[in-house]
């Protein structure tokens, strides 16, 4: 029969207790990292996809109106030379 050596038992139990000590620096350094991107980000004044979406389709509808206005200008010329 084979005995457990009280030895081998701590250092395993030290290693196992340090891994998880060394995950727990990992996640805490992580979320303290991740905070500080985002308060950068902040305050460079980035738009959001959402509103960048909303000003490309205001634009959008600001260019269609513009073609059919000049489309419109360009008849009534027409029709006053004519």
């Amino acid at each position: 029969m084979q005995t457990r050596n009280k030895f081998m038992d701590d250092i395993s139990q030290l290693m196992t207790n340090a891994m998880g000590v060394a995950h727990g620096a990992r996640e805490e350094a992580e979320t303290a990292f991740k905070g500080m991107i985002d308060r950068w980000l902040a305050d460079r004044d980035f738009v959001t996809r959402e509103e960048f979406d909303a000003v490309r389709a205001m634009a959008q509808k600001a260019r269609e109106e513009n073609a059919a206005l000049e489309a419109r200008i360009a008849a009534l010329e027409a029709a006053a030379k004519g």
